[in-house]
């Protein structure tokens, strides 16, 4: 008997709420969706094997039923094996997770993460158990709850999860529809491979395979590959993907800045047709000292303090040539700063490699309040669109919510047709799109503040999101120009201290 979406979002949300209270909301993620992958592994193990026995019968073997399993489940390791033990539940289920993830060593090794399941000060043997009991209701092979279905759910559990973490979702959770309007616009193939160096939990992944689904092409020749520095959230991640039907994806754990874990026989890092990220905003310790003679610093060495252009960088570089395409979420502040990350705007840019930037409403994401943009690269730009950078303003396309506000439906077509038109959506009047050329950016000395170039609401203008972004454009000009008079000032030979400088 199958179930509907609603029943089973229910179900999954009760399990989660057997957690509340022992448990801190923001931590639900590290249980739930191992358990939840492992009752998923274990149902549908059991459907293939009642498969097996029909056809075959008592003729049925250890060898044939291999051919039927996805996974291989040890002998008393499956959910109802296992669950049923009344003492020391929690390290029964850790030595499970561990015999699985041993018997699947190309699948599924790590994929449970590294939970403290045994840590009754971390998750109570009664928790447990509840957790259990809500599983129990819920059979989920897929007889019972399709792919679709089952992945539907688990997007609405990523969903929840991130709105009860606060701030901390940022870590793992991009909005959908920012998600949606990125892979709207680089409009992976059948065929291709996509790429992302911060991938949280899959988000992007999982979007750009639905995406191949939902207008009818063959998305099982999509390759995806990502990269996540968290252990758990890769987890995750591998999990989303594998509850989707992906298969034909790798993830690896690591810091993509420091160790990009995607390499060339040549040791560069590996090319993709499309690259898509939502990396960490403005990150201070990113590992500036390896970066001077990194290959992936094409246009130069971003600040020490800040990583956004590290990620940028590295995207451009992991682009093919030809097909190549990147999609970026950044702060605004991208646009603007100056000193290094000035240079490497201009070096971008004058490597037509920039295609678009589109600015996006304020109080979007989990992690900050400020109004985010998407950057668009390309390797090889339409020949209308060389030379010149195309800006569309989306500030205004949203729907107001008491915590966040969120991009509809139609928010999110009307930026993608505004992109792939070059004009502006229907109704806008044509003032939040213009296709800049190069030398009107240069006498801007290639500042890319979106207001320079196209009339932006007065309502965001105003905004305080917006006007944090002011401040701190106009914070890192004076620190800047700081800087450069002290060092004018010590070469003359002038005693810094009076300026509360301290000396070296």
């Amino acid at each position: 008997m199958t179930i509907t979406q609603h029943e089973l979002e229910s179900r999954l949300w009760d399990a989660a709420n057997a957690l509340r209270g022992p448990v801190d909301p923001a931590d639900f993620k590290t249980y739930v969706f191992p358990m939840l992958f492992w009752k998923w592994v274990s149902d549908t193990w059991a459907q293939e094997h009642d498969t097996a026995f029909d056809r075959y019968g008592d003729e049925l073997d250890d060898e044939i039923e291999a051919e039927f399993h996805r996974f291989e489940l040890p002998e008393g390791t499956r959910w109802s094996e296992v669950t049923e033990k009344v003492t020391n539940l929690g390290a029964e289920i850790a030595k499970t997770f561990q015999r699985i993830e041993k018997a699947n060593p190309r699948s599924l090794a790590g994929v449970f993460g590294d939970a403290s399941w045994g840590n009754q000060e971390r998750i109570p043997e009664s928790a447990l158990l509840g957790l259990v009991r809500a599983f129990n209701k819920i059979t989920l092979d897929p007889s019972t709850v399709s792919h679709d279905l089952l992945g539907a759910g688990y997007e609405y559990l990523l969903k929840n999860f991130a709105d009860e973490s606060g701030k901390k979702a940022g870590e793992f959770f991009t909005p959908r529809e920012v998600v949606n309007l990125l892979v709207g616009i680089l409009q992976p193939e059948p065929g291709e491979s996509v790429y992302d160096p911060a991938c949280g939990s899959g988000g992007m992944l999982v979007a750009t395979i639905n995406q191949l689904r939902e207008s009818g092409k063959d998305h099982r020749t999509l390759r995806a590959y990502g990269q996540e520095i968290n252990l758990t959230t890769a987890s995750i991640a591998r999990m989303n993907l594998f509850l989707h039907e992906i298969e034909d994806f790798d993830i690896k754990r690591g810091d993509t800045l420091r160790a990009p874990a995607f390499k060339a026989t040549s040791g560069a890092v590996r090319q993709f047709d499309t690259v898509i990220a939502n990396p960490p905003f403005s990150l201070t310790n990113w590992g500036a000292d390896r970066w001077p003679s990194d290959p992936r610093a094409i246009c130069g060495v971003p600040p020490a303090k800040n990583g956004d252009y590290a990620f940028v960088q590295h995207m451009v570089s992991s682009m093919k040539p030809g097909s190549g395409r990147v999609g970026v979420v950044m702060p605004h502040g991208v646009l603007f700063r100056g000193g290094a990350e000035s240079n490497i705007r201009q070096g971008l840019i004058e490597k037509d490699l920039l295609e678009a930037v589109v600015g996006l409403p304020s109080n979007l994401f989990y992690s900050t309040p400020i109004p985010a943009c998407l950057l668009i690269f390309r390797h090889q730009k339409p020949v209308e669109r060389k030379e010149h950078v195309l800006f569309i303003d989306g500030s205004t396309r949203f729907v107001k919510g008491k915590k966040q506000n969120r991009m509809s439906e139609g928010d999110v077509s009307a930026l993608i047709k505004a992109y792939q038109t070059g004009g502006a959506p229907d109704g806008d009047g044509g003032a939040n799109v213009r296709l800049v050329p190069f030398e009107e950016i240069q006498q801007n000395a290639f500042d890319l503040n979106i207001g320079r170039y196209i009339k932006v609401s007065a309502e965001e203008t105003a905004d305080l999101g917006a006007a944090l972004v002011a401040y701190a454009d106009a914070r890192q000009h004076r620190m800047d120009a700081e800087a450069v008079m002290f060092e004018r000032l010590a070469a003359a030979g002038i005693d810094l201290s009076m300026f509360g400088v301290p000396s070296e």
